[in-house]
């Protein structure tokens, strides 16, 4: 009877934490009046519109980077686009939502402007601030500015590329995410190696290289728009067939 009973509760445990974290994940990833769909009146309106001033100059590299997960272009990154944004270039809904929730927990309060209003548990990321969200343990590929550094990205494939001079294995991507790591800096452990295992997962070729020229176009963020052009048109070719 006792070992019933404590089954039952371990059940109505696991479904309460399953309910938890499902609602937590809407809450931050299911749109809402300011997200993903532009304010609309008053100091909102206005607000989105100086921040959709981002792309009326000459955006760096980090910027034009963040900016393929603005799919609105209205200069703030919501979780809900984030989300879409990384279903876009194929990556599969857990991953997706997770890694939503951590690109935007970790990115979102650094870039806020000050004295800018945001909803709660949304963590909007400003595309012109995004600079500041930069996390450490880095390749130091973007400067302080999110700059595009090239000796740094040289420096990638000089001490890291054993196999071939212009691509890398997975084992040589670990040992330069573990060169990378500042003491104590688990944060910038995590960014490092999600971004990195991610983008070798998507985009290694069939002998497990990851190539030169596909991490030089992550930099600038054409990588995304051409993956996602990519889907689209396979999408577009399994409805013809």
């Amino acid at each position: 009877m006792q070992t019933q009973q404590r089954s039952v509760a371990r059940h109505v445990l696991r479904g309460a934490c399953l309910a938890l974290v499902t609602a937590a994940l809407v809450s931050v990833l299911v749109p809402g009046s300011n997200d993903g769909g532009g304010a609309t009146t008053g100091q909102s309106s206005s607000s989105s519109s100086s921040m959709a001033d981002v792309y009326k100059g000459e955006l760096t590299p980090l910027q034009r980077h963040a900016a393929f997960f603005d799919r609105d272009k209205d200069g703030v990154i919501y979780p809900s686009e984030t989300y879409k944004g990384f279903r876009a270039i194929g990556c599969g809904v857990a991953l997706s939502a997770a890694s939503a929730v951590f690109v935007n927990a970790a990115l979102g309060p650094n870039t806020k402007p000050e004295n800018q209003k945001t909803p709660p548990l949304k963590f909007p990321i400003y595309v012109k601030n995004i600079h500041k969200g930069k996390h450490g343990s880095d390749s130091g590929v973007y400067d302080a500015n999110g700059r595009f550094v090239s000796e740094k990205f040289e420096e990638i494939f000089k001490k890291y590329a054993h196999t071939k001079p212009d691509a890398l294995t997975g084992k040589e991507l670990q040992e330069m995410l573990q060169a990378n790591r500042e003491p104590k800096d688990f944060k910038g452990w995590l960014g490092g190696f999600t971004e990195w295992k991610v983008l070798y997962s998507l985009c290694k070729d069939k002998d497990g290289f990851l190539h030169k020229d596909t991490v030089r176009a992550v930099y600038d963020g054409s990588l995304f728009e051409r993956l996602e052009q990519e889907r689209k048109a396979k999408k577009e070719l399994r409805k013809k067939k």
